[in-house]
């Protein structure tokens, strides 16, 4: 049975992907793609405008993934909370932070262990401060436009959309699993 999208044809940027059974996953994975591209753009200029211009997406998740919570982490602890396989990219942002003075790292036996510097705190606030300005503002007036739902019904609706990309990316992750044993 075809999946029909609720405004007619389906948005989806490999239509050769679209399966009879499935068709919905493939407007779910156009969507997560220019969401994922919006992200980091969003993410990189944020940052900039915090007084960071030349920072990548994963040198700024990596720096706020540091800064969670003010433990000290290591770099496997950071790969596996950022879901990045490829270690040497988050030892790179790692190194370019260091280099930056935004996070120091602490040789614990074999172990590494990073954590933010004044700066590094500094900039993560810095940050927030933009988001609130230019994201979390712009959101609040999106609610509005969506018939006023309230801010807990809001807050509601996008808990439910994180669970249901963290349990997709578990599906995702079976699947690279299983493609590898192809």
């Amino acid at each position: 049975m075809k999946s029909k999208p609720r405004g007619g044809r389906a948005i989806v940027s490999s239509a050769h992907l679209v399966s009879e059974t499935a068709g919905a996953l493939s407007e779910f994975e156009y969507g997560l793609i220019v969401a994922a591209n919006a992200f980091n753009r969003w993410i990189v200029r944020g940052m900039a405008a915090a007084g960071l211009p030349d920072l990548g997406a994963l040198d700024v998740l990596v720096l706020h993934s540091v800064n969670h919570r003010a433990r000290e982490k290591k770099l496997a602890d950071l790969c596996f909370v950022l879901n990045v396989e490829d270690t040497h990219t988050v030892n790179y942002a790692l190194r370019k932070l260091s280099r930056l003075d935004l996070v120091a790292g602490t040789r614990q036996g074999k172990e590494i262990y990073y954590k933010t510097t004044k700066a590094g705190q500094d900039a993560c606030t810095k940050y927030r401060a933009v988001r609130e300005d230019c994201l979390v503002a712009a959101f609040s007036a999106f609610a509005g436009l969506r018939g006023g739902e309230s801010a807990d019904a809001q807050d509601a609706e996008l808990g439910e959309a994180a669970q249901l990309l963290r349990a997709l990316s578990g599906l995702y992750d079976q699947a690279a699993r299983a493609a590898t044993s192809l």
